[in-house]
């Protein structure tokens, strides 16, 4: 299995926070609603400079929009591949929520790992293992770790 971690992320709010907001996949419903907002889409155009265009922003949409959240999973329905599952196998409070692909072609698993940064700040490192045949794994590995940069960006941005 490959791994692929993002850079430590700043939050600027107590790991308590941050952990309970992330330890319950249904407070990342905000994630449609954000996506829907002009200042968060300039955000998101300014942080990516010139890797997103508007047609990759209407992709980005119409994915997003298609998420279905409860408490243990993200959920969306993948076309010819059926519904595919982002599910938490592990929580750690407040340090640990990891989750796993479920109905994938590919297994994976997302680590979210938290650290108290005093009292008012969290240090966020997210994690993806990902089980890939070496082939795809060299056609993928950059895309996969801009993802998982791109992720850790995001959580890191969520009102907390």
């Amino acid at each position: 299995m490959s791994k692929y971690e993002s850079t430590i992320k700043k939050i600027y709010a107590p790991v308590g926070n941050v952990y309970a907001k992330l330890s319950d996949l249904t407070n990342l419903s905000v994630i449609q609603e954000r996506l829907t907002d002009p200042a968060f889409e300039q955000t998101v155009r300014q942080q990516a400079g010139d890797k997103v265009n508007d047609e990759q922003l209407a992709k980005m949409r119409e994915m997003v929009a298609k998420l279905q959240f409860d408490r243990d999973s993200v959920t969306i329905d993948a076309g010819p591949l059926g519904c595919v599952s982002l599910r938490i196998v592990e929580r750690e409070d407040p340090k640990l929520v990891k989750l796993q692909t479920e109905n994938s072609p590919v297994l994976a698993n997302l680590w979210i790992q938290l650290l108290p940064n005093g009292d008012t700040q969290t240090a966020m490192k997210v994690t993806l293992g990902v089980d890939l045949k070496f082939f795809l794994k060299q056609m993928l590995k950059g895309k996969l770790q801009d993802g998982v940069e791109h992720l850790a960006s995001f959580l890191a941005m969520l009102p907390y």
